[in-house]
């Protein structure tokens, strides 16, 4: 990877890891517009300060957007979000076998 793509990837990165970032997006995964009130209840347990800050920050980037009916992710964030969708089954596959891993042995268990 080059250093422009080093660059570009870390800028992204940097953004996502900003709290609840990646939940807002994810709440719009859908493709259906939401209010604010809607967006902040999707996302659980965010401030309206916080939202506010990281509704900015993904405008700015351009991966969601405002219109009439409330915020969407852009055709970047949906492009984003596709690429992230594969996250969701490979945390499933990662779960399941993490448990197995962390459980105690039934033999252990009395």
């Amino acid at each position: 990877m080059s250093s422009k793509e080093n660059a570009a990837v870390n800028q992204l990165l940097a953004l996502l890891e900003n709290r609840y970032a990646m939940r807002v997006l994810w709440a719009l995964r859908d493709g259906h517009a939401q209010t604010f009130r809607l967006l902040q209840d999707s996302v659980g347990g965010i401030t309206p300060n916080t939202l506010n800050t990281r509704i900015k920050e993904l405008r700015e980037a351009g991966l969601m957007g405002h219109g009439d009916e409330g915020y969407s992710v852009t055709a970047s964030g949906t492009d984003l979000l596709k690429r992230l969708s594969d996250l969701q089954a490979f945390a499933v596959k990662w779960q399941l076998n993490h448990v197995r891993k962390s459980a105690p042995a039934a033999s252990n268990v009395k």
